[in-house]
C-alpha cells in the first residue's frame, strides 16, 4: 500500500498541534519522527500520522468512559 508524504504544514492542520508542540512531542517520544526529505526538508508518512491522531482517539474514548463510569459522592 502506498502512501504520501506530508509537510509540516498539513501535519499541523490534521493534527490541530503548533509547530513547536510538534518538536515538544517529538522529543517527549509520543509523536511521529519526521523523515529527511533534503538539507533542510522533512515530511511524516501519513500512516504514521494517521496511526497517531486514531490513537488519541482511543484514548479520549477510554478515559471519557473512565470518567464517565466514576460515581461522585456530593453531601
Amino acid at each position: 500500500m502506498a502512501t504520501s508524504i506530508l509537510r509540516r504544514p498539513e501535519v499541523t492542520k490534521r493534527t490541530g498541534l503548533s509547530r513547536s508542540a510538534i518538536y515538544d512531542y517529538i522529543s517527549q517520544g509520543v509523536f511521529p519522527r519526521p523523515i529527511s526529505l533534503g538539507k533542510r526538508a522533512v515530511g511524516w508518512l501519513e500512516n504514521d500520522i494517521d496511526t497517531w491522531i486514531e490513537s488519541r482517539s482511543v484514548s479520549n474514548k477510554i478515559r471519557v468512559k473512565n470518567i464517565s463510569t466514576d460515581t461522585v459522592n456530593v453531601t
